[in-house]
């Protein structure tokens, strides 16, 4: 019997996971999506995986039905006796709920790990979470990627005279990981938030006067912080200004904050499908490579660790 992995994509992202399976050469995974006229969701793999390590390639970005899309496509593998079933979930969603940060709130992150498991998920790869001890919430192996070697290629023709900008105190470990492999200083931006989605930027730490600057992040959703952190770094000095984020939420006015706004590019993954692009500002990179090559080496029971780029110390 041919016990080759399998790779299945949910409906949130199949140009990923093509790209994906073509990069590792897998034959293409087959499975039923369907909808109730009501719209509850019916999943059937259409092959035997009985036996199999089964990947299923599902972000999690709303609407909620990719999320319940997963946990229903994780079900119906591991009740199909698939070996091994992992979870690569480019784009973790319900990530920013992470603790108990006042009174009556849930902590969507931690429950979401909950549901995860329990539906059938012996593994998980993502990347770029938006808080690192969300792996902490798992209690199965668990893989975290990071988009910075995807990024790094591509940034380097601005590096004369470049500095690396952590939109938060949040992003220093991740910003330090891609000062590392530029070879460039860190500067941080100190900011306030007083409440979702408004951000008042306090202050700079670091010098950007005369200078090229990479912003980077996890995420951007309605572009306001991303745009109020450009604004500034410009007021500060700052010459051509880039962004490195890894997953393109876009929600709202975001696509015209950031096409108004003073930045020079702004380098995206495809984590999430990006949404209707019409603009030279923004740029996707594919992050189809680093999640190929983490799973053929989970497949083959390898370390991974080498794709885990950021700095340890």
């Amino acid at each position: 019997m041919d016990y080759e992995p399998r790779i299945f994509s949910g409906s949130s992202n199949p140009d990923l996971t093509e790209k994906i399976r073509k990069y590792l050469g897998f034959t293409k995974g087959q499975v039923d999506l369907k909808r109730f006229s009501d719209g509850e969701i019916w999943v059937k793999f259409k092959e035997n995986i009985r036996g199999r390590d089964v990947y299923i390639v599902q972000s999690t970005h709303p609407p909620a039905e990719n999320l319940m899309e997963l946990l229903i496509m994780l079900d119906a593998a591991k009740r199909s006796s698939a070996k091994r079933v992992t979870a690569v979930i480019p784009y973790f969603g319900y990530a920013r709920q992470d603790r108990k940060d006042q009174p009556r709130v849930a902590i969507t992150a931690k429950m979401i790990a909950n549901l995860i498991t329990v539906a059938g998920a012996d593994r998980v790869i993502t990347m770029d979470l938006h808080a690192a001890q969300i792996q902490g919430f798992f209690d199965i192996p668990f893989d975290h990627l990071y988009a910075s070697p995807v990024f790094t290629n591509v940034v380097k023709k601005p590096a004369d005279n470049l500095v690396v900008v952590s939109a938060d105190l949040g992003g220093i470990k991740l910003a330090r990981s891609y000062a590392k492999r530029l070879d460039v200083n860190l500067v941080v931006i100190d900011k306030r938030r007083p409440k979702p989605n408004l951000t008042e930027v306090m202050n700079i730490i670091g010098d950007v006067d005369d200078k090229n600057v990479l912003i980077v992040d996890d995420l951007i959703d309605t572009g306001g912080t991303f745009v109020s952190a450009i604004n500034a770094l410009k007021m500060k000095g700052a010459k051509e200004i880039y962004g490195a984020v890894t997953h393109p939420l876009f929600s709202g006015d975001a696509l015209k904050r950031i096409e108004d706004s003073p930045i020079t590019k702004l380098y995206v993954t495809d984590s999430i499908p990006p949404k209707h692009l019409n603009t030279s500002k923004i740029e996707v990179c594919t992050c189809a490579e680093l999640f190929a090559e983490s799973i053929i080496r989970s497949n083959k029971h390898q370390s991974i660790s080498s794709l885990f780029d950021v700095d340890k110390s």
